[in-house]
C-alpha cells in the first residue's frame, strides 16, 4: 500500500501533534453533490451503487475533488449487515430504508445467521480495496458500521421509527431475547470491521444513530456495552500503523464519561453538546470529533466562519480534535458553502497548533 501523504486525521485521533485541525464531513459523499446524483442515476438505485465497487469508489472520491478534506469515508450503508442476514433491505422513495422481514420473536433471532464478511459482504471489501488503491495515499480511508442497537432498531421496527415501539417493548418485556440479538450483532460488526481493516480501512467509526433514544441504564446495557465489546475485539494495529476507533452516539452527550471508558480512541459529538464542556469532562482519555450543526451551512460565509471559529476556540489549543459536522451534511446544502466550511477549519485552526 502506498505511503500516506496526509495523515493529520489519524494523528489527531491518536492525540498526536498536527499542524492544523483535520476535517471531514459525515455523508460527505451524497445527495448535496450534483456529481453524486449523476453517478447514482447511472447505478439505477442506492444498493446497486453500494454494490458496484467502481461506482462506490467514484462517489467516495468525488468530495475530495471539490474540498480539501483530510479523510475519505467508504461509501456504503449502515444496514449492509442486516441485509446480509437475509432480511431483504430495500428503499422506498421518500420513506428511507425498509426490510421485507422483521425480527420480532426469539425464533426470528435464532434464524438469522452471523454473516461471513468475505462471502456475504464481499462487495463492501471490494469497494474498500478499490478506494484504497485509487486514493493512492492521498488521505486515510474510514470504514464504518452501524452499532448493534441502531441495527437492531431497523431490524425489529422494519425500517425507520419515531417511537421505537417494537424494540422497546422487547427490551422491557423480553430483555434476554434482545440481548441474544445484540450478541449476534456485536459479533457480526466485529468481523465486518476487522475485514474492512484487512481490506484497507485505516480508521473505523461505529455509528450509534439511535442510542440517544434510550434512558441512561438502558443505553449502558443495550448500546454502550455492545460497542465496548466490539472495540475490545477490533484489530488496533495493521500494516505497521495504529487503527483508531471512533464511537458516535447521536444525542449521547450526557453519557460522555461512560463512553470515554468504552475503549474507543475518539468520540463523535453532535451539536447539542458544547465541545469545551466535552473536553473538560473527558480530559485526555479520548480525542473528540465534531460538532457543527449542519444547518449552519445554509448561512452566509461570515456566519459559517464565525461558527467554525467558535468551535475551535471552545476546543482550545493542542491536538485531539477532528472537526466535523454534528451529523450528516443535508442534501439541500450548496456545495460552495461546504467548501467555505472546510477551508475555514484549516485556515482558522493553525494558531491552536503552534
Amino acid at each position: 500500500m502506498s505511503e500516506l501523504k496526509n495523515d493529520r486525521f489519524l494523528r489527531a485521533l491518536l492525540k498526536e501533534p498536527v499542524d492544523y485541525t483535520p476535517v471531514w464531513m459525515m455523508r460527505q459523499a451524497g445527495r448535496y453533490l450534483p456529481e453524486y446524483k449523476a453517478t447514482r442515476a447511472q447505478a439505477g438505485d442506492f444498493m446497486s451503487l453500494c454494490m458496484n465497487k467502481d461506482l462506490a469508489c467514484e462517489v467516495t472520491i468525488q468530495p475530495l475533488e471539490r474540498f480539501d478534506l483530510d479523510a475519505a469515508i467508504l461509501f456504503s450503508d449502515i444496514l449492509t449487515i442486516p441485509d446480509a442476514m437475509g432480511l431483504g433491505l430495500y428503499f422506498e422513495a421518500g420513506e428511507g430504508p425498509r426490510f421485507k422481514k422483521e425480527v420480532r420473536t426469539e425464533a426470528d433471532v435464532d434464524a438469522i445467521p452471523v454473516p461471513d464478511p468475505v462471502k456475504d459482504l464481499g462487495y463492501v471489501m471490494d469497494a474498500v480495496k478499490t478506494i484504497r488503491s485509487e486514493l493512492n495515499g492521498r488521505v486515510p480511508l474510514i470504514g464504518f458500521s452501524g452499532s448493534p442497537w441502531t441495527l437492531a432498531t431497523y431490524m425489529i421496527e422494519g425500517g425507520s421509527s419515531k417511537d421505537f415501539r417494537h424494540i422497546k417493548a422487547m427490551m422491557y418485556s423480553q430483555p434476554e431475547v434482545l440481548h441474544k440479538l445484540m450478541d449476534k450483532l456485536a459479533e457480526s460488526v466485529t468481523l465486518y470491521l476487522n475485514e474492512q481493516i484487512r481490506s484497507g480501512a485505516q480508521a473505523v467509526q461505529i455509528f450509534d444513530t439511535w442510542g440517544g433514544a434510550l434512558s441512561g441504564p438502558m443505553y449502558q446495557a443495550f448500546s454502550l456495552d455492545y460497542m465496548k465489546k466490539i472495540a475490545d475485539g477490533l484489530i488496533r494495529e495493521y500494516d505497521g500503523r495504529k487503527v483508531p476507533v471512533i464511537m458516535f452516539t447521536k444525542n449521547g452527550g450526557q453519557w460522555l464519561e461512560s463512553m470515554a471508558d468504552a475503549g474507543a480512541d475518539a468520540l463523535g459529538l453532535d451539536w447539542t453538546t458544547d465541545i469545551a464542556d466535552a473536553r473538560h469532562r473527558v480530559g485526555d482519555k479520548v480525542a473528540l470529533q465534531g460538532n457543527m450543526d449542519p444547518s449552519v451551512l445554509y448561512a452566509p460565509a461570515d456566519t459559517i466562519r464565525a461558527e467554525v471559529s467558535r468551535i475551535l476556540e471552545g476546543y482550545g489549543s493542542g491536538t485531539g480534535h477532528v472537526f466535523n459536522l454534528g451529523h450528516g451534511i443535508h442534501q439541500f446544502v450548496n456545495p460552495d458553502h461546504a467548501k467555505i466550511f472546510v477551508d475555514a477549519v484549516h485556515e482558522l485552526s493553525a494558531p491552536y497548533h503552534k
